[in-house]
């Protein structure tokens, strides 16, 4: 048995505090139930709580109960203020956690939360890896998620069996908050191709050209993007607006990465251009769709009736 196998089999005999079972956090949460881990979850939403509970994982009623005999925590949170309160709170993980256990953080959120439940997590002598979620609800649906990791070698080694349950791509981003500020930098860029995206569909839509004939043409150029190509094909272009990511939580990304660009004294005009469009959008019914109803929304604006690729 080499030492991946030997880190992957401590873990499985471990019980593992799932905190957040939102669009993202219950498949991720799922696939650990599904692949032999010991689960204790925990989410506002009883619902999402009771689906995970009838793949075989046990409910907690709060924090300090999922926590309590656990020796690794993951937690998917929607922003920094519910980080710091779950993590950092009274009552909550490192209040419950003994030494020696991990916590891995697989929200997004800014670099100096991160840095910050880094710190407490080493004054506690407890474990921390920053592992940021990449792709769309489906992959994570599918186990096929990617991951931006921030860890010391030790955290790696033993969050790493966990990941691979999770997802199939796996990048070492280097040591701890590394993930958190590679995620604001990835998340830039998926949330200004999303409103590219839909401007270059209204525009062509005003023009006459069929949406299936844009996306084949840019799909074999270099102005082919993930957004047009998957998000778009597979979500509001099928009608589809049910929110995996939806425009609310596009524009906290998109601000996490404005402001980080502010510490660090750069401007981004494009980004501000993108913010002004996503908050318009969150401003009424889009808020709570899926982003790539941004392309409906464009469309309501400018008096168009939003393109359907053909079934």
């Amino acid at each position: 048995m080499n030492e991946q196998e030997s880190d992957g089999r401590s873990n499985m005999s471990e019980t593992i505090a799932f905190i957040g079972l939102g669009a993202m956090g219950l498949p991720m949460a799922s696939n650990l139930v599904r692949k032999g881990f010991a689960v204790v979850g925990f989410d506002l939403d009883r619902g999402k709580l009771d689906t995970l509970v009838g793949l075989g994982a046990r409910a907690a009623g709060s924090v300090a109960e999922a926590v309590t005999g656990a020796t690794i925590v993951v937690t998917m949170l929607p922003a920094p203020p519910h980080v710091r309160g779950v993590v950092l709170g009274g009552e909550g993980v490192l209040a419950n956690l003994p030494g020696g256990s991990l916590v891995i953080d697989m929200s997004t959120v800014d670099p100096q939360t991160t840095d910050d439940v880094a710190a407490a997590c080493k004054e506690r002598g407890v474990a921390f890896v920053d592992a940021p979620v990449g792709r769309l609800v489906s992959h994570a649906e599918r186990g096929e998620s990617l991951f931006m990791v921030g860890a010391s070698d030790e955290g790696f080694a033993r969050a790493e069996p966990l990941l691979q349950a999770m997802g199939t791509t796996i990048h070492r981003c280097g040591p701890e908050g590394s993930g958190t500020r590679m995620k604001i930098v990835n998340n830039y860029l998926a949330v200004i191709g999303a409103q590219l995206t839909a401007e270059a569909i209204l525009l062509g839509t005003k023009l006459g050209l069929p949406v299936d004939v844009m996306k084949a043409v840019s799909g074999g150029t270099t102005a082919t993007n993930g957004q047009f190509q998957v998000n778009f094909a597979t979500k509001v272009l099928k009608g589809d607006t049910a929110p995996g990511f939806t425009i609310d939580l596009a524009h906290k990304d998109l601000m996490l990465a404005l402001a980080a660009a502010a510490q660090q004294r750069l401007g981004l005009p494009v980004g501000l251009a993108a913010a002004g469009a996503l908050g318009a959008a969150r401003g009424g019914v889009y808020a709570t769709r899926d982003f790539s109803a941004l392309l409906d929304y464009a469309c309501d604006v400018a008096g168009v009736v939003p393109p359907r690729l053909p079934d």
